[in-house]
């Protein structure tokens, strides 16, 4: 986990010797060279990839990205750790819905950063919620859905859920 930023400290320790060396334009090609193993310590590219591939409806791919991280409790911070459970959550509610279930919770429980996945999140649980016919947990859930919707993304489905909802 901490073998990224002991590259960036090399890279640093590198950079120091090349400005005492007079040598500054290669001092502060290195400063800036030793951001990249720090940006990528707390922002892992495997999620960012599985992410992207989301956006773009490549599941496979972004299962794929998801399955070559190692150890996730072990080498992941809290909130990449939060995202991780999150798409897994998102890939599985395709197939199991009860597996996709405990996904999510790990990740509304780990801590999803921003409001909108934290409704999303909700709103999964909502629907897998109604499908177990738990009505009133349903409900708690779209309603805290709708608080975290602030810009009216999930507005949409969330109206969908509300109408099946009644049917039950």
């Amino acid at each position: 986990m901490y073998l990224r930023l002991a590259i960036a400290a090399a890279i640093v320790a590198l950079a120091v010797w090349q400005f005492t060396d007079a040598e500054i334009g290669n001092g502060i090609f290195l400063i800036l060279l030793a951001g990249i193993p720090v940006l990528f310590h707390f922002r892992n590219e495997r999620i960012l990839l599985a992410l992207w591939y989301v956006r773009k409806q490549d599941f496979v791919k972004a299962e794929r990205q998801l399955d070559a991280i190692g150890h996730p409790e072990q080498t992941l911070i809290k909130g990449q750790l939060a995202y991780f459970y999150f798409l897994r959550g998102l890939m599985t509610s395709q197939t199991n819905l009860s597996k996709s279930e405990t996904w999510m919770k790990k990740a509304l429980n780990t801590g999803l950063r921003l409001k909108q996945d934290r409704a999303l999140a909700k709103m999964q649980l909502a629907a897998m919620a109604m499908t177990k016919r738990k009505k009133k947990e349903a409900q708690i859930l779209l309603t805290e859905a709708k608080k975290l919707d602030d810009k009216g993304l999930l507005g949409d489905q969330l109206k969908m859920l509300q109408a099946q909802m009644r049917r039950i």
